[in-house]
Parts: C-alpha cells; structure tokens; sequence
C-alpha cells in the first residue's frame, strides 16, 4: 500500500486533499444540537450507465431505503432516469428525472410524500494504474407534497433546490484492476447544500460518508457492499438525525458501440 500511495501523480493528490477538505466542512456542521436522533438503515440498489455512441448514454438507478432497525419497515423508493452527453472518455453531462415516495419519517403525515425532482450533473472519473478517482456536481429541483392533515396531502409543494458534491477513491486490493474477480477498497464523502426561497433553517442539508468494498464479477458489473454514515440537519433546524446505513449496490456498465469504434487502454 506505501508502494501505492508513492505512485499517486498529482491529480491523485488534489483528489485526497478534496475528499479531506470535504469531511472538515462536514465536521464544522456536525456540531452539538438540541436533539439527535440514531438510526440503522439498509439502502439497496441498481445502478445503470450505458452508452449508446461516442456522445450519448443513459442513466438509471432504482433504490429502496428502509426506515429503522434495518429491516423495520419502508423510509424512500428512488427512481431516477437520465440522458447524459459524453463530453469524452473520462467526463460526462447528464440531465434526468426522478420521482421518490417518502413514507413517515420527519414528516407530519401518517401517508407517504411524493417528489418529482429535476437532476443535472457532471462527472469525472479515470482509471490509474493503482487508483480510481471520481468526481460528481449535482443540482437539483425538488418538489414535495405539502400535508392538508397527518392524513391528506395538500395540492401545492414545498420546493427548493440543492446542491451536491461527491467525491470517490477506488483502490484495487487484488493484483489485477478493475477486472473480472477484482476487489478493491472504496471511499467516498458526499455534501449536500439546501438554497431557495423557502430553505430557512437547514441550509446544510446533509453529509454521506461511505468506506466498503467493490467486488467485479464482470469489467462492467459490480458489487458494492459498504456503511454509510450519513449526518442530517432536518427542515426544523434543530433535530440532526445520525443513520448507519448498510449500502448495497449492483452496478452495471453497457456499451453498445461497435468495438473498433472503442478507446484502446
């Protein structure tokens, strides 16, 4: 691993010292609050990228979140398509949809909460001899059904948007990289910013720090098996819920062009 870490060029470098400087803003805001809740969750899900030409592709992930205890009953269903433009091999634009079903948590009602969001992001990833790196920016547009009563749901919605920012390494813990019976080590920190009009005590949304594994059953398709700490500031501003999550995750890479239209390694 010391042999690993000599070889990381500086783009490497600059990768660690992002992740490092945002775990310290998530620290800043991890500060003592009125109240705290713990909880321990299981999110499991698909994850597809697929590629259709040199410039256009698809993305889709479908999750399910569980409430508490792990398996003790159903917190969020995710379904999120979108198109994305391939800017060249190593970073990409996408713009999608998603629509999420919220069942009681944080809010008043004793029925789920529906929101349709707009998503746009870029990312960057590439593969080093010894390391992976990836970035992602995401904005988002989220609509979510305001309640009448604990048991009806109003027609307007609460909106705002959010920012995201994830930043990843992947290191290989076998002697052959991102390949066929591969493992390798994974770590990413993602924050997340609320602004808008209707935002007022949690501009800080919320932070996702993951440690786990990836194993590669196939060069595009992979078994993400990771804890999630994840540290949110709720809309009242007061109440930070702290939840262990168990990340479950299949992820899947298609391409569908022709193999003398690929990049060579």
């Amino acid at each position: 691993m010391m042999q690993t870490i000599g070889l990381m060029s500086v783009p490497v470098k600059r990768c660690l010292l992002l992740l490092g400087c945002t775990f310290m803003v998530f620290l800043c805001y991890a500060q003592p609050v009125q109240q705290k809740t713990s909880l321990s969750q299981i999110w499991a899900g698909y994850f597809n990228q697929s590629r259709f030409n040199k410039k256009w592709g698809l993305w889709l992930d479908v999750q399910v979140r569980t409430k508490d205890n792990l398996v003790d009953s159903l917190l969020t269903v995710v379904f999120r398509p979108g198109l994305t433009y391939y800017i060249g091999e190593h970073s990409r634009l996408t713009t999608g949809y998603a629509y999420m079903n919220h069942f009681p948590a944080d809010n008043p009602g004793n029925i789920s909460q529906p929101e349709h969001r707009f998503w746009q992001q870029f990312q960057w990833t590439k593969n080093y001899t010894h390391i992976q790196l990836s970035q992602r920016i995401r904005l988002e547009e989220r609509f979510r059904r305001k309640f009448n009563s604990p048991d009806e749901l109003a027609d307007d919605n609460f909106f705002n948007y959010r920012f995201r920012y994830s930043v990843g390494i992947q290191v290989p813990l076998t002697r052959s990289a991102f390949k066929k019976g591969s493992l390798s080590a994974v770590v990413n920190d993602e924050i997340m910013v609320n602004f808008g009009k209707q935002v007022v005590y949690n501009v800080f949304d919320q932070n996702r720090l993951l440690i786990g594994l990836n194993y590669y059953f196939q060069d595009n398709k992979t078994l993400l098996l990771a804890y999630m700490n994840q540290y949110q500031q709720l809309a009242s501003g007061n109440l930070y819920v702290t939840s262990h999550v168990l990340r479950l995750a299949f992820m899947q890479s298609i391409d569908f062009r022709k193999t003398e239209n690929k990049p060579s390694n």
